[in-house]
C-alpha cells in the first residue's frame, strides 16, 4: 500500500497504513495515494464473519507464504498467513485484542531511550484506536471487564465475546479454584497476568479490520484520499546518492499492466508493509547488509545490516484431552443464515472467550543460565486459549483443545532475499525454537495446562490428555513438542527501533531510517521485543503515536 501526500508519500500494507491514511487526510491539506497489493475487503463473508475466519488462510487473501525448513521443528516449512487485502492482516487475524503489558512498553522505552513509547505515553494512543461496544448478544458485561481502561469512542469496535460457549462457566470456576490462574477483571489493563474474559475487534457480529474502521465509507471517500488496489511495490529509489540517499520515490506496477511507474513525496515517505512486507522492500532497495545484498545481486545504497533481522513470533502448540461428554455437531447452514439475517449466533464470535496467562515461576532453574526473555514482573512467559466446542468422537466421547503460546520467545530469525527480483517471495525464517528457554517455556506451559485440568470443574470430563505417550520423557516430550509446534502468525522487530545515533538498529525512535532523509517506517516490524500479547492492538498505538509525529513535524 502506498499512500502519496504533499507532505510526504506512504507505503503501507493494513493495519498501520489504514491508520496513517486516516489521520494525514483529517488535514484537508494533505493528498494521500493508498496503494495496496490485495483486493478489496468488501463484500467478503469470510472477513466479515468472525466465525469464519479459518476460512482465509491459503485464500486470495493471503499472501501464501511459506517459511523456509525450521531447525527447531524438525525441518519443517510452515505456512506463513499474512493478509494480502485491504486492510492487510487486520482483515484476515484471529481478531485477539490484547494490549500486553505495561512492562512490554516501559522496554521500548528504555531501549530507545525515547519515554514516549512507555506504557503511560502510549496510552492515550491505545485508547485513541478503541470503540469499545456491547457484544453480539447483548449480555450485560459487568464483572468481565473494567470500563476503567477503555474508550467507547474511538475509531476500532472492541467487544467483549458475544455468544456463550459450553465452557465458560467452568474457566472462570477454574480461576477461583486453582491460586495458579487468577481471575482478571481486565488483561488489557497493563498487566494481563491471569485468566479473564477475551476482548477482540468486533462490532455488530461483525469483523472490525483496519478497512473497515480507518478506511471506512466516510473516511476512503473523502476529496484527499484516494485508494488504488491489485498494486505492488518493487523498491524505493533514491533521490541522491551519497552518505546519507534522499529517499522519497517509490516503484511499482498496477493490475495485470507490467509497466513499472514511480511516484515521489514531496517531504516525507512513510513504509507500513508489515514485518515481512517492509524489510522485504528495503532489501530490494539496496537497503540492508551490502555483503548479503550483493550475494543476490543487489547494488546496496545504505549499510543497514540489522533490516531483517530480530524477526520474532510467537510458537504455537495445540494440545488435546480425551473428555467424558457428548458433543453434537452444529448445524452450519442454520447458523450461517442466523448470522446472515441477525449478525448473532456461533459466526458472531471469535474462536474463544477466555485467554490466561501466566509466568514460569522466578526460581526457575532456566533463569540461573539464561536471561528471563520476558519484559518484567507483569509480563507472562505463555498463553493459553480454549477451544469454544468440543469435538465429538463417539456417542458419549469427546475431545477438548486448547492452544498454547510462548508468548514471550527469545529465539530470533530473519527475513532476506531469495533473489534480486523484487516480486520474488522472501525468505522468511522465524527460527522457532532454536532457543532453549523457549523450549523449556512450552513445556513448564504444557504443566500448566495439566494442572489447570486438573481442578475441580473438570473432574467428572476429562479423561485424559490424548498426548500421554508424550509425558513418559523429557526427551518424549521436546520431539513432541518440535514435531507438533506452529506458528501464531505474529511476526514483528525486523526493522527495529533504537537509539538515536546508535549503531544498531533500522530507525530511530521517531521511526524515521538512520542514515538516510525523507524515509519513515511504521509497523510491528518497528517493534524492538515482542509485546506477550496478540501484535494488533499494539501496531494500532504504534500508528497513531506516528500519525501524531508526522502531523506535528510539518503542521
Amino acid at each position: 500500500m502506498v499512500l502519496y501526500t504533499n507532505v510526504g508519500l506512504h507505503i503501507s500494507g493494513g493495519t498501520a497504513g489504514s491508520v496513517i491514511a486516516n489521520r494525514l487526510t483529517e488535514n484537508p491539506n494533505f493528498r494521500v495515494l493508498v496503494l495496496e497489493a490485495g483486493p478489496s475487503n468488501q463484500g467478503v463473508l469470510d472477513i466479515e464473519s468472525p466465525g469464519l475466519d479459518f476460512n482465509l488462510e491459503n485464500s486470495p487473501f493471503d499472501w501464501n507464504f511459506t517459511t523456509i525448513p525450521q531447525a527447531g521443528l524438525l525441518n519443517r516449512p510452515l505456512a506463513y498467513p499474512r493478509g494480502h487485502v485491504l486492510g492487510g492482516s487486520s482483515s484476515i487475524n484471529a481478531m485477539f485484542y490484547t494490549r500486553g503489558s505495561s512492562d512490554d512498553y516501559d522496554r521500548w522505552a528504555a531501549v530507545t531511550g525515547d519515554d514516549g513509547w512507555s506504557w503511560s505515553k502510549i496510552l492515550p494512543f491505545i485508547l485513541k484506536n478503541e470503540h469499545f461496544t456491547t457484544p453480539a448478544d447483548g449480555h450485560s458485561t459487568v464483572g468481565q471487564f473494567n470500563p476503567v481502561f477503555h474508550n467507547f469512542n474511538g475509531i476500532n469496535f472492541v467487544s467483549l465475546p458475544g455468544f456463550a460457549e459450553p465452557f465458560d462457566d467452568k474457566m472462570i470456576q477454574t480461576s477461583k479454584d486453582l491460586k495458579e490462574f487468577p481471575f482478571n477483571l481486565d488483561t488489557n489493563s497493563g498487566t494481563p497476568l491471569g485468566l479473564g474474559w477475551l476482548q477482540s475487534t468486533i462490532g455488530n457480529g461483525t469483523r472490525s479490520s483496519a478497512a473497515t474502521s480507518y478506511l471506512g465509507p466516510q473516511f476512503i471517500n473523502r476529496p484527499n484520499l484516494d485508494v488504488v488496489l491489485n498494486t505492488l511495490i518493487a523498491r524505493v529509489l533514491p533521490s541522491s546518492n551519497g552518505n546519507n540517499p534522499d529517499l522519497r520515490t517509490i516503484q511499482f506496477k498496477s493490475g495485470t499492466d507490467k509497466t513499472l511507474r514511480s511516484v515521489t513525496a514531496q517531504k516525507e515517505l512513510i513504509l507500513s508493509l508489515g514485518s515481512i512486507g517492509t524489510p522485504h522492500i528495503l532489501l530490494n532497495s539496496g537497503i540492508g547488509d551490502e555483503e548479503e545484498l550483493r550475494k543476490v545481486g543487489v547494488s546496496p545504497i545504505l549499510n543497514l545490516p540489522s533490516v531483517g533481522k530480530n524477526l520474532t513470533d510467537q510458537p504455537d502448540l495445540s494440545l488435546t484431552w480425551l473428555a467424558n461428554l457428548t458433543a453434537t455437531p452444529e448445524n452450519f447452514t442454520a447458523v450461517f443464515n442466523l448470522w446472515l439475517e441477525t449478525r448473532t449466533g456461533p459466526l458472531a464470535n471469535g474462536a474463544v472467550n477466555q485467554v490466561a496467562w501466566t509466568r514460569v515461576p522466578e526460581t526457575s532453574s532456566i533463569f540461573k543460565d539464561f536471561v528471563d526473555p520476558s519484559a518484567g514482573p507483569h509480563t507472562p512467559h505463555f498463553e493459553f486459549v480454549l477451544e469454544g466446542s468440543p469435538h465429538p468422537l463417539s456417542s458419549n466421547q469427546s475431545t477438548i483443545g486448547l492452544g498454547l503460546a510462548v508468548v514471550t520467545p527469545a529465539s530470533r530469525g530473519s527475513v532476506s532475499l531469495n533473489s534480486n527480483d523484487p516480486f520474488d517471495a522472501p525468505l522468511i525464517d522465524p527460527a522457532f525454537l532454536t532457543d532453549e528457554v523457549d523450549i523449556f517455556i512450552m513445556k513448564e506451559g504444557i504443566a500448566s495446562a495439566q494442572r489447570f485440568f486438573e481442578g475441580p470443574a473438570w473432574k467428572d470430563i476429562i479423561i485424559q490428555p490424548q498426548f500421554a505417550d508424550a509425558l513418559e520423557s523429557d526427551e518424549a516430550l521436546e520431539h513432541f513438542i518440535r514435531f507438533g509446534a506452529n506458528i501464531t502468525a505474529h511476526p514483528v522487530g525486523t526493522a527495529a527501533m533504537s537509539p538515536k545515533g546508535a549503531q544498531f538498529g533500522v530507525v530511530d525512535p521517531d521511526l524515521l531510517l538512520k542514515g538516510a532523509t525523507g524515509l519513515r517506517v511504521v509497523d510491528a516490524s518497528i517493534m524492538p521485543f515482542i509485546t506477550c500479547g496478540h501484535p494488533q492492538a499494539p501496531t494500532y498505538a504504534i500508528a497513531e503515536r506516528a500519525a501524531d509525529l508526522i502531523k506535528k513535524k510539518w503542521a
